[in-house]
């Protein structure tokens, strides 16, 4: 049954508007650090950013006189952005952050189009301008930070293998030796298999025989756990946000191991050069993160993720 609601949950909607709901809770801030900003040879700090500023430019007015903000998102990771099985609505945490900045732009958190976007295809989406931002559980490093603009970090997260809970595989250590591990394509948790396998087998054949070249290497996530479930691969790298989201959803699996051993922070992401977008998308994370984040976190994300209950250090630039 598990894998049957995966499946119908991986059909792409490329183009949908749908309404919100308003979230109450308890209100929480936290404090800003500085950085420099990364630049193609130096990279130490790909999480700073623009300072935030209430300026409209180019890229903010043409979003005005269009009347909705396109956002690029998922809608099919479990409390990050998915569709609600009764209503069809989009919801959860990526979805609340989507709506707020949509709210500021425009004065209506409804003025958003969603397109769903395959994580392969997040950055390609802003190239060709079918989207404004990304707002998709967007791991921000420094090769991306050469091709996108982020914004300043609203979520810290980090790699985890998620497994069957009678799976022998124990963590990111050799019990994965010879074992079938998917990710999905273009995502950070594929760049780590590439960095060490442990012994995994992590990328389809390509020595010229007939392979499903989608079994090991996806465009979505989700695909990944479809392919747990169906027995098709042994276990799933990926974020521990999205992982635990998956966990929630299928008794079955769990995380393993006893937390993320790398350190990754999501952005919100937007075309190179639309720096007026950037900095007012930062002026909404500064007021967001001083109550909605809580209020959204309690809601979507407490239940799984405990241990990630502030939003992570604001790094910004001038």
């Amino acid at each position: 049954m598990a894998a049957a609601c995966a499946l119908a949950a991986a059909t792409l909607i490329p183009l949908s508007r749908d309404a919100g709901s308003a979230i109450a809770g308890p209100e929480r801030g936290a404090g800003v650090s500085r950085a420099a900003p990364a630049t193609a040879d130096d990279c130490e700090s790909p999480e700073a950013s623009l300072a935030a500023s209430a300026d409209s430019g180019p890229t903010i007015e043409a979003v005005k006189k269009r009347g909705h903000l396109v956002v690029g998102v998922d809608q099919n990771s479990y409390r990050w952005g998915y569709r609600d099985p009764v209503t069809g609505a989009l919801k959860g945490f990526d979805i609340d952050l989507a709506r707020a900045i949509a709210g500021n732009l425009l004065g209506d958190r409804n003025a958003v189009v969603f397109r769903a976007v395959p994580t392969n295809q997040r950055i390609p989406a802003l190239d060709n301008g079918t989207v404004d931002i990304v707002v998709r559980t967007m791991t921000i490093n420094c090769e991306r930070s050469r091709q996108v603009a982020f914004s300043t970090a609203y979520f810290q997260a980090g790699q985890q293998i998620l497994a069957p809970q009678q799976s022998a595989v124990t963590g990111w250590n050799n019990t994965l030796r010879g074992k079938r591990v998917c990710s999905a394509e273009g995502s950070t948790a594929y760049d780590e298999l590439r960095k060490n396998t442990f012994g995994a087998v992590f990328q389809d054949r390509n020595d010229g025989t007939p392979a499903d070249e989608d079994i090991l290497t996806v465009p979505n996530q989700l695909d990944c756990l479809v392919r747990l479930q169906q027995g098709l691969v042994d276990a799933v790298l990926t974020d521990d946000a999205l992982a635990a989201g998956q966990a929630a959803q299928d008794p079955a699996i769990e995380l393993k191991g006893k937390g993320p051993f790398t350190t990754e922070y999501y952005g919100v992401a937007t075309k190179l050069g639309n720096n007026d977008l950037v900095r007012r998308i930062n002026l909404v994370l500064e007021e967001y993160r001083r109550g909605e984040w809580q209020r959204s976190y309690d809601y979507w994300l407490k239940a799984d993720l405990p241990e990630k209950s502030v939003p992570p250090a604001l790094y910004r630039s001038g």
